[in-house]
């Protein structure tokens, strides 16, 4: 079996994932490689880990058997017709995305931001702010989407005491199934929190930004496209908006003359959410598990359908 690794992994996860793989299998990486050995090796390989990019898959691969893209989200494939079994990571980044976002939400709402500027600065003006902060346990707060990294922030802000609904166009945990129910739900709420796939485009429209409460927060861990980006500057630059933590945007990296880089009310976590220092040993022991049921004709573990987004 040919196994093409076109994710980055460091030499010594590289010998760990060979003597992991099926006996027989010739574990070839991306890494090792030049740059014409790459196209080579992904057009022959029966077995595919990693995110190569999209316009690859313009050209039939006729010994291509399995995929196992290393992210959750694979909103760049939508287009791509594939007859065999694709997987993401399903929710191994779940915990991780939930906790930078509970992070980036509490130190927007206890001045953390401002206060390491002002250590920075070496200047002592915590009395200046005391009587702005806020408390995370107070606020009603609505997640957009109900999938693993939506369920794992709602268990941890239950833990503040915080009042939480999540929505779903389908999924029956989900408090909120439409789009004008999530509208009405907009006033009342103080913290908006998006993980929706990027099959939602601009899902976060103006006139969604127009519906939220004056002096709410507005979070992003999903993906940047769901969110119309012109809109919720306008909206922070006016303080419609008291804030935004943005783990995502429209286009990364960030464009250098972007507003968001400016925003004393913007935290950005740079696309860092799901990140840990185990991260590449995780997505090894995925593959490893998924390469193994299919070499065993078993049922992989997290397959997704490319056209609909999950």
């Amino acid at each position: 079996m040919k196994i093409f690794i076109y994710s980055t992994i460091d030499p010594a996860l590289q010998d760990q994932l060979k003597k992991q793989a099926p006996s027989e299998s010739e574990v070839i990486f991306k890494s090792n490689l030049s740059k014409d050995e790459i196209q080579k090796a992904f057009a022959t390989t029966e077995v595919l880990m990693g995110n190569p990019p999209a316009s690859w898959f313009d050209k039939p691969l006729p010994s291509l058997k399995f995929w196992q893209i290393d992210s959750a989200g694979f909103n760049q494939y939508k287009n791509i017709e594939l007859d065999i079994p694709v997987a993401n990571m399903g929710d191994f980044f779940a915990h991780e995305c939930a906790e930078t976002m509970v992070a980036g939400i509490l130190a927007f709402y206890r001045g953390i931001n401002y206060l390491t500027k002002f250590q920075l600065q070496k200047e002592w003006k915590g009395q200046q702010i005391r009587n702005s902060l806020e408390n995370l346990g107070d606020k009603k707060t609505l997640i957009l989407g109900s999938g693993a990294i939506g369920l794992a922030i709602k268990k941890m802000l239950l833990g503040f005491g915080t009042e939480v609904k999540t929505t779903a166009r389908k999924n029956p945990v989900a408090d909120i199934h439409s789009f004008d129910d999530v509208l009405n739900e907009l006033p009342k709420t103080d913290l908006v929190i998006n993980t929706l796939p990027g099959t939602a485009d601009k899902y976060v429209s103006k006139s969604f930004l127009d519906a939220m409460k004056r002096g709410s927060v507005y979070t992003n861990v999903g993906r940047g496209n769901t969110t119309d980006e012109k809109a919720l500057i306008e909206n922070l630059k006016t303080k419609k908006l008291a804030g935004a933590i943005l783990d995502v945007t429209e286009t990364e990296p960030l464009a250098i003359d972007n507003p968001l880089w400016d925003m004393e009310n913007v935290i950005l976590t740079q696309h860092t959410a799901g990140g840990s220092t185990n991260e590449m040993q995780g997505k090894i022991e995925r593959f490893i598990t998924n390469l193994t049921k299919f070499s065993a004709n078993e049922k992989i573990e997290n397959l997704i359908d490319l056209k609909t987004g999950y």
